[in-house]
């Protein structure tokens, strides 16, 4: 039973020994001629606030509905707020009206919102142009089968800062 005490406390004291006496290399100031890495947030690229802001739509659909007696529409516009990134949509199908707001990723570039149709009757799709040019889909706008006027999110992006 000692041999077994003795070995088990040699080895606890061998690992406190070499756990508090630990090679620390890295103690000793850095050098300042080694290059750290650079931090790239594209984001930083495009101001947060607009200079102007546009009062006419940026981008608008407009689809005449099927009723007979009225001339009723199912519209969707985009208007500019002082923030860049946001956007005030107005919602119409027929006489019910709506009101939100369009957060776009800042990708580092201005942001360039377009409204496309839908696959759908009285639908279109609210998205972006990324820098290739190209319509990335975000946000839903439809009718659905009670008449309701919705907004349904289609894809989600995020954007991340990247060492050079």
């Amino acid at each position: 039973m000692k041999k077994y005490f003795g070995t088990l406390s040699l080895l606890f004291f061998a690992f406190y020994f070499f756990s508090c006496h630990s090679n620390n290399q890295n103690s000793s100031p850095q050098d300042d001629s080694t290059a750290k890495p650079k931090i790239i947030n594209p984001t930083n690229n495009v101001p947060s606030d607009r200079k102007e802001v546009k009062k006419e739509p940026i981008a608008q659909y407009k689809e005449k509905t099927d009723n007979p007696l009225n001339d009723w529409y199912f519209s969707v516009s985009l208007y500019e707020t002082p923030k860049t990134f946001y956007y005030l949509m107005k919602l119409q199908f027929e006489e019910i009206r709506g009101e939100d707001t369009l957060k776009l990723p800042n990708f580092g570039y201005e942001p360039k919102p377009v409204i496309q149709k839908g696959k759908d009757k009285y639908s279109c799709i609210i998205g972006f142009m990324d820098n290739e040019n190209k319509f990335r889909e975000y946000k839903l706008i439809h009718v659905d089968g009670n008449n309701h006027l919705k907004v349904t999110a289609l894809k989600h992006y995020a954007v991340a800062t990247y060492q050079e």
